[in-house]
C-alpha cells in the first residue's frame, strides 16, 4: 500500500476536501470498489473467508462514517488515495454496509449537524463516549463484540492520555471500557440485525426518486419557505437538483446542484442557493424526503426541510402554523395531492379558499371568538398530517435552542466565525392546563451577563452583536484582545432573550450561549 501522505495536508483540510467528497457524484472513470479494495486497502486489511477483509468487513457505518474511516486511514497511516477512488469506495461501502433508516433513527441530529442538540444517552454511554465525541458517533456504527473491543484498544493506543483525562482518571477506564461497554455496545449496536437485511433486500431503486417535489422548510432567523424541488437523473445514482422557492416574505430561495444517494435512502446533495452552496442531507423514502440543508461554510446556517413527490399525496405544513381566538388570517397549506376540502377543526372558519392547487392551498381563516386554545388537526379532504394552534393568549416564550454555542473567528485568521441563530416559540396552555407549542413568533432579541463573572468581565461588550430584529448573533474576532482583561480573547458567557408581543404586553424567554474559540477539528460526524 502506498502509504506517502500529500505533503502539507493537514486534517482539518482533508475533513474540508473529505465533506466536498461525499457530497459530491463519484466519477464513472475511477476503478471499481473492488479493484480499490485489493488494490490499495489489502496491503494492511487481509483477506478472510467470503471475499471478506479484516477489520472493514466486520462494521457497518454511515457515508460519513466511512468516509472518516478513509480520512483517517490518509492522515494518520500515510494512505495515498484519488478523490475518486475515495467517492467510490465511500459508495460502495455504503451501500453494502451501510445502515438501515430505522438504525440512524433518534441520531441523525449528527449527520444534519444539528450541532447545538443536548444528547440524551445514559451516564455510562455519556462518560465512557461522550466525552470527548458525540454519543451519535457511536450509535451510528454497528460492529460485532470482537471489533468493539478493538475500537477500544485503538483508542488506548492511538490516544494514550485518555486514561488520564477528566471522567477517567478516577476510574479505571480501560477495565470498565473492556468489560461492561463492549457487551453493552455490542448488544445495543450488533453488526448482524434483522432491519438492515430486510432493508437491503427491499431498498428502493434511485430512480423511484425522480420527479418534481413539493416542499416547505423553516430557517431561524428568517422565516418559513416552500417551494418545488426537482430532481432529474443523472449517471449512476446521482440527481441534477433545481429548485425554485421563496420565503413567507416573498424573497426567493432558488438554484441549482447535484446530489446522490448512498444505502438507498441517505441523499446527500450540493446546490447553490443565491450563490451560496448548501449542503443537502436528508433521509429520502418512498415518495417523503427529510432533513437539512445548511451552507457549506456555515453550517449553524441551516434549514429544516421536508418534501414530498408530487403525484403521492401527503400534507407536510401549514404556513403559519397558529391563529388566535376572534382573529381572521390567510394560511397555506403545503404537499402533494392536496384535493377536497380543507378543515381545521372545532371553532375554525374557512372564510374563503383563495387558491388551490395539488401541492398549494390558500385560505383566509377566522376562529371564533370563544375557540378553545390548542392544536387542531388539519385535514384536505381525507388527507391529515399538520396541526393548527389555536391561542387566546401567549402563556410562555422559550428561546430556541435553549442552549447554544456560538464560536469567534476571522480576525486575520482561515475559520470563520460561527452565529449563533435563535427562534422565539410561544407557548400556550390548553383547557386541559397543559401546555402547547402555538408556534415561532416575531421577537425583538437582546443579550446580557450570563453570570457575575460574564458581567465582571464585560462579555457582552466584547463577545458580538445581537441582531435586534432576526436573533442571530455574530460573534467578535478571534485572537488575544488587548481591550480586556489580561488580554483574553472574545468569549463569553450569555443569557439570550427574545421579547415578543402579545397584544401590547410584552412576553419574555431566555437562553443560555457560550462564545467560545474556534472549532480546529471539524469531522464530519462530530
Amino acid at each position: 500500500m502506498k502509504r506517502k501522505l500529500r505533503s502539507g495536508l493537514s486534517a482539518s483540510l482533508l475533513a474540508v476536501a473529505a465533506c466536498v467528497a461525499l457530497h459530491s457524484p463519484y466519477s464513472l472513470a475511477a476503478r471499481d470498489a473492488q479493484t480499490i479494495l485489493k488494490e490499495t486497502c489489502q496491503g494492511c486489511h487481509t483477506p478472510e473467508a467470503d471475499n471478506a477483509l479484516s477489520r472493514i468487513s466486520h462494521q457497518r457505518k454511515s457515508p460519513e462514517g466511512w468516509l472518516m474511516s478513509i480520512a483517517r486511514m490518509q492522515v494518520m497511516h500515510g494512505l495515498q488515495i484519488s478523490d475518486d477512488d475515495r467517492r467510490t469506495l465511500v459508495k460502495y461501502l455504503a451501500d453494502t454496509q451501510g445502515l438501515a433508516p430505522s438504525e440512524t433513527d433518534g441520531v441523525r441530529y449528527a449527520l444534519e449537524r444539528r450541532l447545538n442538540t443536548v444528547e440524551k444517552f445514559d451516564d455510562q454511554t455519556s462518560q465512557m463516549c461522550g466525552r470527548c465525541h458525540s454519543g451519535a458517533r457511536v450509535a451510528l456504527q454497528r460492529r460485532p463484540a470482537q471489533e468493539w473491543e478493538r475500537l477500544v484498544n485503538f483508542h488506548l493506543g492511538q490516544w494514550p492520555s485518555l486514561e488520564y483525562q477528566a471522567l477517567s482518571r478516577d476510574r479505571d477506564w480501560f477495565d470498565l471500557a473492556r468489560k461492561e461497554m463492549v457487551p453493552l455496545l455490542a448488544k445495543r449496536y450488533p453488526l448482524d440485525n434483522p432491519a438492515w437485511k430486510k432493508w437491503q433486500a427491499g431498498a428502493p431503486k434511485a430512480e423511484t426518486l425522480v420527479g418534481d417535489w413539493s416542499f416547505s422548510g423553516h430557517l431561524p432567523g428568517k422565516g418559513e419557505l416552500a417551494g418545488v424541488m426537482s430532481v432529474t437523473a443523472d449517471a449512476g445514482d446521482t440527481f441534477k437538483v433545481s429548485v425554485k422557492g421563496q420565503y413567507a416574505d416573498g424573497s426567493p430561495f432558488n438554484g441549482d446542484g447535484s446530489a446522490i444517494l448512498y444505502t438507498g435512502y441517505e441523499w446527500r446533495g450540493n446546490v447553490t442557493i443565491d450563490g451560496v452552496t448548501m449542503r443537502q442531507v436528508f433521509a429520502a423514502q418512498g415518495s417523503a424526503m427529510q432533513g437539512r440543508m445548511f451552507e457549506a461554510e456555515h453550517d449553524e446556517r441551516g434549514l429544516d426541510f421536508a418534501a414530498a413527490k408530487q403525484g403521492s399525496s401527503r400534507l407536510l405544513a401549514v404556513q403559519p402554523g397558529y391563529l388566535k381566538a376572534g382573529a381572521e388570517t390567510e394560511v397555506t397549506l403545503i404537499g402533494s395531492g392536496l384535493t377536497g376540502k380543507p378543515d381545521f377543526g372545532k371553532g375554525v372558519t374557512v372564510v374563503e379558499v383563495v387558491e388551490q392547487t395539488p401541492e398549494r392551498v390558500k385560505v383566509k381563516l377566522k376562529a371564533a371568538a370563544n375557540a378553545q386554545p390548542g392544536l387542531r388537526n388539519v385535514t384536505v379532504g381525507t388527507l391529515k398530517g399538520a396541526t393548527l394552534s389555536v391561542y387566546s393568549k401567549i402563556a410562555q416564550v422559550k428561546v430556541v435552542p435553549a442552549f447554544s454555542v456560538a464560536r469567534v473567528g476571522d480576525g486575520g485568521g482561515s475559520t470563520p466565525k460561527v452565529q449563533g441563530r435563535f427562534d422565539a416559540e410561544a407557548w400556550g396552555k390548553g383547557t386541559d392546563g397543559k401546555p402547547f407549542r402555538i408556534g415561532v413568533f416575531p421577537a425583538q432579541w437582546s443579550v446580557e451577563a450570563f453570570d457575575d463573572r460574564a458581567r465582571e468581565d464585560e462579555d457582552v461588550k466584547f463577545a458580538g452583536t445581537m441582531q435586534a430584529d432576526a436573533g442571530v448573533f455574530t460573534p467578535g474576532d478571534a485572537g488575544p484582545n488587548p481591550q480586556r482583561k489580561m488580554s483574553t480573547n472574545n468569549a463569553g458567557n450569555l443569557k439570550v432573550i427574545a421579547a415578543v408581543d402579545d397584544a401590547g404586553k410584552s412576553l419574555t424567554g431566555e437562553g443560555q450561549m457560550i462564545v467560545t474559540v474556534q472549532r480546529w477539528n471539524n469531522p464530519p460526524i462530530p
